[in-house]
């Protein structure tokens, strides 16, 4: 496939193989080769691109496809660097871009190499077919998503603002992808994220010799406290996002999954029906409540030696609405005053979602899916979206994929065998093709 043939915007499987064939993994990141790719495509249209960038070799690239003044500009935001693929097991290599059993497999096809490419596809159409959106539409490539952003957007938001001169709404990442509940296909249009914050648990106790018994030290509070995370849910919160949610799922289910689905409003039947929803309340249980996760132990020196400290790092994601303090306030019952917590570090801004857009996004969706259940939906993780916040941009996540009943999206993006159906590509694509057209603002 030459270059030529891929910057017209309608070979956007093609392109995914491409960008797949890059190894971006974070860290260390290496953007640089695939960024220089997708600008020789941009600039083979006629685009004029601008790069910028915070560490030589990961540069980030900016397009500007000018409108005619008529709404705010519409940002297409997507990253190209993913997680590593080392110590797992694939069924093909994971940066060939190969297709295989009608899906296209690879280290990023869902996160989010394949939405990057339905973007870059569906703004080199608009170009080549000398479409003129309403207001300008900017397309901005970033690296490092998968480590905070500062090297990408969080940089480009404290440094190049102007860069976004006019944006009021972004495409971004998580959604347009479904959900099946009760024989019903909802499809996530996502709204609002959860903010991390990094918490440090501190755990103290008496040091020892490691050959004299010692009883109530750091180690063993330690294994208290762990015991405690994972039987302890934090408390239930109803955000209004979630309410939403929950309340245009249950139009459009039959009479008893809707009185299931309606009880997790009422914060006392909430756990039961998460329980009962099997793997849907899984996905499900992030958006009630603020989660912790003990993802990293530290302590201790020497094998002969007691610790008299040991630390946990908390991976925690915040409700919109919710302050640090709250969480404190949550985690006090789990710890029982067997280790401190201090927040280490927070990110973004928590603010009540604009749903301007909402009813264009699910309208598209439904002319290409007709029983298609658009529904807003609060990201439990995080994504770029928070930092163009500060911007007083709303992102939505919606980069449509129609994946089949065996493909579940959050238990296959960062794992072994990420792969995404040839035909979601193509499909995600034409949508967002389709949203340049009819935005409107």
């Amino acid at each position: 496939m030459t270059q030529a043939k891929l910057s017209t915007g309608e070979c956007p499987v093609e392109l995914l193989q491409e960008l797949l064939r890059f190894d971006t993994s974070n860290p260390p990141g290496s953007e640089g080769p695939c960024i220089d790719f997708l600008d020789g495509l941009l600039r083979e249209a006629g685009l004029v691109t601008e790069r910028a960038e915070k560490i030589p070799g990961r540069p980030n690239l900016i397009a500007r496809l000018p409108g005619r003044g008529r709404a705010p500009a519409l940002l297409f935001c997507g990253h190209v660097d993913v997680v590593s693929a080392a110590d797992q097991t694939w069924s093909v290599p994971p940066f060939a871009g190969a297709i295989a059993d009608g899906y296209v497999w690879g280290r990023g096809a869902l996160d989010m190499k394949g939405g990057v490419a339905m973007m870059v596809s569906a703004f080199l159409r608009a170009a080549n077919g000398g479409v003129t959106p309403a207001g300008d539409l900017v397309l901005a490539l970033v690296v490092d998503e998968e480590s905070g952003g500062d090297c990408g957007a969080r940089f480009l938001v404290d440094e190049r603002p102007d860069l976004f001169r006019g944006v009021r709404y972004a495409i971004g990442e998580f959604g347009g992808f479904p959900l099946r509940i009760l024989g019903r296909t909802f499809y996530m249009i996502q709204v609002a994220e959860k903010l991390p914050v990094a918490v440090d648990v501190v755990i103290r106790g008496p040091a020892g010799h490691g050959a004299r018994p010692l009883r109530g030290g750091a180690m063993a509070k330690l294994g208290k406290i762990l015991a405690r995370l994972e039987t302890h849910r934090l408390p239930v919160h109803i955000t209004s996002v979630t309410r939403q949610m929950i309340e245009t799922m249950a139009t459009r289910l039959p009479f008893a999954g809707r009185v299931v689905v309606r009880r997790l409003l009422h914060r006392a039947f909430t756990d039961r029906v998460l329980d009962a929803l099997g793997e849907a309340g899984r996905t499900f249980e992030p958006l009630f409540r603020n989660t912790v996760n003990a993802t990293i132990v530290r302590g201790g020196e020497r094998l002969n030696v007691i610790p008299s400290e040991v630390h946990i790092a908390l991976d925690a994601r915040l409700l919109p609405g919710y302050t640090t303090a709250d969480l404190l306030d949550e985690l006090r019952p789990i710890l029982r005053g067997d280790g401190e917590a201090h927040v280490v570090a927070e990110e973004g801004r928590s603010s009540e979602p604009d749903l301007q857009l909402v009813d264009l996004l699910g309208r598209l969706l439904r002319e290409r899916v007709p029983d298609a259940v658009p529904v807003p939906y609060l990201l439990p993780a995080s994504s770029d979206g928070r930092h163009f916040a500060r911007l007083g941009v709303q992102t939505y996540g919606y980069t449509p994929m129609n994946l089949p009943p065996d493909v579940s999206f959050f238990s296959t993006i960062h794992a072994a065998d990420e792969r995404i159906p040839v035909e979601a590509v193509g499909f995600g694509a034409d949508v967002l093709y389709d949203v340049i057209r009819s935005y409107e603002g």
